[in-house]
């Protein structure tokens, strides 16, 4: 076989492998340099001419399926239901990207100037100046464009004398930098609504297939347009239609759901609603914001935001009429205020605050007094309920003080059928009333019990609250600052806990009554303190002297970690506060190596927490260290610690 037809094939082989034109070169210079005759470089040559041009023509059949592909998935695209804005801005994008562009707009004609265009839709422009921009009907490729109903294009806009310029334009493509245009006319039967554009920021010659392929797209996009408008006409025609229809439908509505919202009230408060639903049900009614407030002006339920300052001083004066009148009274601000009472009992008030579409005539203002009335009654069914229902929590409470840890399992069940759980964590907080006050401490006891979702007892002359919560300082705080002002004195309170379950709630009373001991032991009336905070003071002062728990308090950890691993932490623990904490002498006394102390240290550090040897944690460790021992050295021979 000849080298010229081995080299043929070679040719061959480089346009399967879509081998970039450097190759085809490289093979002629290789046959060159290997001493190919004059006939043989002829023919290869023509071989790599007729290689390139396959290729060309392999680019040009894949660019122009690539075209009509992505020209069907526009036609797929502009059946979607978009708006026109929405439409213009998904054929600009289409254009750029079926013709490999950088910037495509829309242009429709002025309504303001007759034969003048402007820019309606623009993507790609890097300046404010594209869109809105006015094209006089006398300059640049929109002439052209209306003249014949045809593309024009030119490679390079402002170099081509060819066409009739306009200072606005040709500002306008030099601020984005643009050269090649091409315009395509956007035809609708046998006239024309505007110009396609796409505009390139290099010289550029549009081929006939770019020119085919922009004219079909925008053949599609006018359609697209037509039927977008349409449809805009006829829904405008159909809204105001509506507006017609719907006004009078909303006079027919109005008094059908106002009787709706009435029986709907009537039927919350027989199927054991609540405030919240009726302020709901009288809100959506009467289309504002409804308040329902207690007779100290603390909102109890609430439908809607409401304004971000209330005119206090106008509510109370419009509730006071209102209650006098028994009938609406309007603020100044535009609310409405309704008396909720019970007979001749003030039970609060029932305030609107119109919205935008709330209506004040008297089909509301009946409406808004019947809510009020409804308010009252369920107040009043509320009211029984819960006094029902507290006595048989503070009962459970009191039982649960009193009964044996073998019966737990019977107040579980108890606990259970009244909802009450604790397995979430609770603290006690127990407060001694003082100066015959203690009347009136009962009544606030069962009232912030019921909003707290707590229990109460009374031993002794002392309240107990048994409360949600994990920070038992912090409720005592709570307890005080609410009970204080009520009493006209400072209240002196004491509170322990976390815990959870049935069984630490006896132990966690007997802390904090310790804690109101030593509280009284240190002339500290009218404070609050929990076990926490008090620490080895609670057992120095409290007339029970828990000495057991408070060393568990202590060195709790630390004692069960000797008794369960068999290790020497207490002992480590003595020759480190004996050696004035030094690890050193510590481990001398110890007779181990310090790192061996060092060691335990850590361990006892994970154990009791990283600030175990602060002065005050420190002491109390100490005073529980010393217990500790004197308890161990006398008890009998055998007897368990």
């Amino acid at each position: 076989m000849p080298r010229t037809a081995g080299s043929a094939l070679s040719m061959l082989e480089l346009l399967v492998r879509h081998a970039p034109s450097a190759a085809y070169d490289a093979l002629v210079d290789e046959a060159r340099r290997i001493g190919a005759t004059p006939d043989e470089l002829s023919e290869l040559a023509r071989a790599r001419e007729l290689a390139l041009n396959v290729r060309d023509l392999m680019h040009s059949q894949q660019r122009r399926e690539a075209g009509l592909n992505a020209l069907v998935e526009t036609a797929r695209d502009l059946t979607l239901p978009y708006t026109l804005d929405a439409l213009l801005k998904v054929i600009t994008r289409r254009a750029r990207a079926l013709l490999h562009v950088d910037m495509s707009y829309i242009s429709f004609p002025s309504e303001a100037a007759d034969g003048d265009y402007y820019v309606h839709t623009a993507d790609g422009q890097t300046t404010a100046l594209t869109e809105g921009m006015t094209i006089p009907g006398s300059a640049g490729l929109s002439v052209d464009v209306q003249r014949n109903f045809a593309p024009f294009w030119s490679p390079d806009y402002l170099a081509d004398d060819s066409i009739k310029h306009s200072e606005v334009i040709d500002d306008v493509v030099r601020a984005e930098g643009l050269h090649a245009i091409l315009a395509v006319p956007l035809r609708h039967g046998d006239s024309h609504f505007g110009v396609l554009y796409c505009a390139d920021r290099k010289i550029r010659h549009f081929t006939p297939d770019e020119i085919a392929l922009l004219t079909s797209l925008a053949d599609l996009a006018a359609v697209a347009i037509e039927k977008s408008r349409a449809l805009n006409r006829v829904q405008a025609e159909v809204a105001e239609l509506e507006v017609d229809i719907s006004g009078t439908k909303s006079r027919l509505a109005d008094g059908a759901r106002l009787h709706d919202a009435v029986v709907a009230m009537t039927d919350l408060v027989l199927t054991g609603g609540d405030l919240a639903g009726l302020a709901r049900l009288a809100g959506q009614a009467l289309g504002g914001t409804v308040l329902v407030r207690g007779t100290d002006g603390r909102t109890l339920a609430a439908h809607g935001e409401p304004p971000a300052e209330l005119d206090e001083e106008g509510l109370t004066r419009a509730a006071l009429d209102a209650h006098h009148s028994r009938h609406t009274v309007s603020t100044a601000d535009g609310c409405r205020v309704a008396a909720v009472t019970a007979g001749a009992e003030d039970l609060g008030t029932l305030v609107l605050c119109p919205g935008p579409t709330g209506q004040t005539g008297d089909s509301e203002r009946h409406l808004l007094e019947h809510a009020a009335r409804t308010a009252g009654v369920l107040q009043l069914m509320v009211r029984s309920t819960s006094v029902a229902e507290s006595q048989f929590r503070d009962a459970f409470f009191d039982d649960l003080l009193t009964t044996p840890p073998e019966k737990y399992e019977q107040l579980q069940e108890r606990a259970r059928r009244l909802s009450i759980d604790l397995d979430r964590p609770h603290v006690v907080v127990v407060a001694r009333p003082e100066g015959g006050s203690q009347g009136r401490a009962l009544v606030w006891a069962s009232s912030y019990t019921y909003r707290t979702g707590g229990l109460k007892s009374i031993r002794d002359g002392v309240i107990a609250l048994l409360l949600p919560g994990d920070d038992a300082a912090r409720a005592a705080q709570a307890v005080s600052d609410a009970l204080s002002p009520l009493l006209e004195r400072p209240v002196t309170v004491g509170a322990a806990g976390p815990f959870t379950g049935l069984e630490p709630v006896r132990p966690a009373l007997q802390e904090a009554l310790r804690c109101l001991d030593a509280l009284a032991a240190l002339d500290c009336h009218g404070t609050t303190a929990s076990a926490r905070e008090l620490g080895f003071l609670g057992v120095l002062l409290g007339d029970a002297r828990d000495v057991s728990g408070f060393v568990a308090d202590a060195i709790g950890p630390v004692l069960d970690y000797d008794a369960q691993r068999f290790t020497q932490l207490v002992q480590t623990l003595e020759a480190y506060f004996d050696a004035g904490s030094s690890p050193t002498h510590a481990a001398d006394n110890l007779h181990v190596h310090p790192n061996t102390v060092s060691r335990r240290l850590e361990r006892i550090t994970e154990l009791l927490g990283p600030e175990w040897q602060k002065p005050a944690r420190a002491l109390e460790i100490q005073l529980a260290l010393r217990l500790q021992r004197v308890r161990g050295t006398l008890r009998a021979p055998g007897q368990e610690g």
